[in-house]
């Protein structure tokens, strides 16, 4: 591999790129404080970038008595800081014994290094071999302390990508307040931008929404103890003509499941300046003498083909080499979940039945889902007590267990580890081991209350019970639930002044037990869910191969959740199922083919109760289960490409093509009918033009044709009226799969 990473010892420079993205930056000669040149499509090397640097004189505070130009206020910057004539929101604070913020980092070495380093405690992208990335760490020194910053930035081979992170090390004697620590800052050298977000709420998330960016600082955060429903740690900087397939996008995602900000801020000078991390509001972190804090890892990607480009990038990296573990590569089991055809009213019976029906269709994977401990009969108690309800669990999980891989069948389990109901065995055993403030009132949600894992013996206490079960019963899957946000955030073992680490304290032992979970039980496949897509996020996926995207299950409403979350996250990791009608979020009816043709473009699954449809329903199942059996590898590790957006159409298209462009399935969907209606065509994208496919078996037609004309979506009807006039009509929410393959 040749080196992507050169150091420029007589211009300070340093330059990162693969031959598809470069990075620019300099050491400042003045203050050895770091200057950020350029990010974007590759540009060839030269020996001096000098030709890059801005210095004219402008009305700003300078550093350097007598110099008009080293005002940071007018240079842009890799890793910013507050009140040295810099105004803008920085990249880090930190409060020194005397009161201050007053920082200043200066370059003193850095180094380059083979690979990628993992980062200690948090989810990060990786490599499997060496050459697969060069990482460079650039360690920055503070001249009024003992505090080094060690700025860490991983580019890969082949990848439109750049992972950044930063490490802050106290190396001296006294005690220090982190208050801000963000995880990249970018200067970009114009506005012409556009804000790509995603936002919702609990049964609309992932919703996709674009707009100008203005003068001023525009942001999206969370401050709920998860990454939310909300917002998700995402956004993009697009220009104002990019599309779907064309122009520049830049894309920034959050390895991280708890608070994070994500902001873009506009100067008057035209300058902007993107930042994402940790949320600074409610944040504070003690950095004790020889004590270190790394922040979550971000990630950057450019793309010149549009959306679509960003998005393949960010699937494919965090499909191969974010997801790990037996099950990043595997196939994933088509499941059934009890939880829309039973909800909390069951017994051993009643699953039997749903799991020998299943078996029969097809299924693989039977999940049971809340309700199968304690004392739970809705969702007022026994959470935090593990252990097996016997009045409807006669032969408990273990026996459960047995039953249903006598079907040959997997078998899962629905936990909501992190929660905890009053009343329990546990909370009388530790109530004090809620997240709550003494003497102030409690909020709950849900009727439940937040354990607090900042503590280590609480997250002892749950492996504990979670451990028993899993070693004495097969389970093969974990469908990990989170129903509510943090409120009253405060744990009785951290002291006062320590508050502000609580919530990251929290995150990271929500990862330590998922870590001990795979440590001992590699074979599990773990679905992450939280209500829903309240926690969606990349930290996730490092655990958690899938995610379920939403508790909203309609098809029609999917169109639009999928569809956002595709921004970012592989089709792989996005559960999806067929439920029942009418739809139990929306009252929706639509047809199961519908349903189906939207589910298959993610994990795909059911949810409902399968013995209560009729046989030609069964029949349906059969054909759907039997086609998502055969393609599934080409849905989850294919190249997903949007081609309608269900924000601004009537319709939805996307398709997913084949690595070696060989086969592609493409879905189209229509939300209402719409009468006399115009000649439609669809225009494919990714294939290869010299190709000629198969379309559902009986048209011909090559690459180049699909892409430059498209599927015709109307009929021929020449000397065939009786035809036309006795054909099916199209109705609301109706949809269409085509499947296309080389021609041998």
């Amino acid at each position: 591999m040749s080196k992507m990473i050169t150091f420029n010892k007589e211009t300070l420079e340093f330059h990162l790129t693969n031959g598809f993205i470069s990075y620019l930056f300099r050491v400042i000669e003045k203050t050895s404080q770091l200057e950020h040149l350029y990010f974007g499509k590759a540009i060839r090397h030269r020996d001096n970038f000098q030709y890059l640097l801005e210095r004219e004189i402008r009305p700003s505070n300078n550093q350097i008595e007598g110099d008009h130009t080293s005002s940071l206020e007018h240079i842009r910057q890799e890793y910013p800081s507050y009140g040295t004539t810099d105004f803008r929101t920085p990249a880090q604070q930190i409060r020194y014994p005397e009161g201050d913020r007053i920082s200043d980092f200066r370059y003193d070495h850095h180094n380059i290094l083979e690979g990628k380093p993992a980062l200690t405690g948090l989810p990060a992208t990786y490599v499997e071999n060496m050459d697969e990335a060069e990482t460079l760490e650039v360690v920055l020194k503070d001249t009024y302390s003992d505090i080094s910053i060690h700025l860490f930035y991983t580019i890969f081979a082949g990848r439109k990508a750049i992972a950044r992170s930063a490490k802050f090390v106290n190396n001296g004697e006294h005690e220090y307040d982190l208050e801000s620590a963000m995880s990249l800052s970018l200067d970009f050298p114009d506005k012409n931008f556009e804000l790509v977000h995603l936002h919702g709420a609990w049964a609309r998330e992932n919703h996709m929404e674009r707009k100008p960016v203005i003068t001023g600082i525009q942001a999206v955060s969370s401050a709920r103890g998860a990454s939310s429903h909300q917002h998700n740690p995402f956004m993009a900087l697009v220009r104002p003509d990019t599309t779907e397939h064309t122009g520049q996008a830049y894309g920034f995602s959050l390895i991280y499941s708890g608070n994070f900000l994500a902001q873009v801020e506009v100067d008057t000078y035209q300058v902007t300046r993107a930042m994402l991390g940790i949320n600074p509001f409610e944040f504070a972190w003690r950095l004790k003498p020889t004590e270190a804090f790394q922040t979550p890892e971000a990630v950057i990607v450019f793309s010149d083909e549009g959306l679509n480009g960003m998005s393949q990038t960010f699937h494919e990296l965090y499909r191969t080499r974010l997801a790990r573990g037996e099950w990043r590569d595997r196939e994933r089991p088509i499941l059934i979940n009890n939880w829309e055809a039973t909800y909390f009213d069951f017994n051993e019976e009643k699953i039997l039945d749903i799991a020998k029906k299943a078996a029969e269709l097809g299924v693989e994977l039977f999940v049971l889902d809340d309700g199968w401990f304690g004392e739970r009969h809705d969702d007022t108690s026994s959470l935090g007590d593990w252990f097996e309800n016997k009045d409807k669990l006669p032969n408990g999980i273990k026996g459960l267990a047995e039953k249903i891989h006598a079907l040959d069948l997997k078998f899962g389990l629905w936990f909501e580890p992190e929660m905890i109901s009053k009343g329990t065995k546990l909370f009388n055993e530790h109530p004090d081991w809620l997240i709550h403030v003494p003497g102030k009132r409690t909020s709950h949600g849900r009727n439940q209350f937040v354990l607090d894992y900042s503590r280590p013996e609480v997250v002892d206490g749950i492996f504990a019970q979670m451990d028993a079960l899993l070693s004495a019963s097969k389970i093969d899957y974990i469908k990990w639930d989170m129903n509510r946000y943090i409120s009253e955030v405060f744990s009785i073992a951290l002291p006062k002044d320590q508050q502000g680490e609580v919530f990251h304290r929290y995150i990271l032992g929500v990862y330590s037990l998922y870590e001990r979970l795979l440590d001992k039980y590699p074979h599990l496949l773990i679905e992450s869910c939280a209500g829903g897509g309240a926690r969606f996020d990349p930290g996730m996926l490092y655990y958690a191969p899938q995610a379920w995207a939403s508790d909203d299950t309609d098809a029609v409403e999917r169109l639009k959740i999928q569809y956002g979350t595709s921004l970012v996250y592989p089709l792989s990791s996005i559960g999806s199922h067929v439920s029942a009608i009418p739809n139990h979020q929306v009252g929706r009816m639509t047809s199961l083919d519908t349903r189906a043709n939207v589910a298959y473009f993610g994990t795909f699954g059911y949810e409902l109760d399968i013995t209560k449809m009729p046989e030609k329903e069964h029949a349906k199942m059969k054909e759907h289960i039997a086609f998502f059996k055969k393609h599934r590898k080409l849905i989850q590790q294919g190249t997903f490409i949007r081609l309608q957006s269900p924000f601004t159409n009537n319709e939805t298209a996307w398709m997913v093509v084949s690595q070696d462009k060989t086969e592609a399935i493409v879905g189209y969907y229509e939300v209402l009918a719409k009468p006399n209606r115009p000649y439609e065509r669809l225009q494919l994208k990714g294939l290869e033009a010299d190709k000629l496919y198969t379309v559902n078996s009986d048209l011909e037609r090559y690459g180049d044709d699909l892409m430059e004309i498209g599927l015709i979506l109307a009929g021929n009807y020449i000397d065939r009226a009786s035809d036309y006039w006795s054909r099916e009509h199209i109705t609301d929410y109706n949809s269409k799969i085509f499947y296309l393959t080389e021609k041998q």
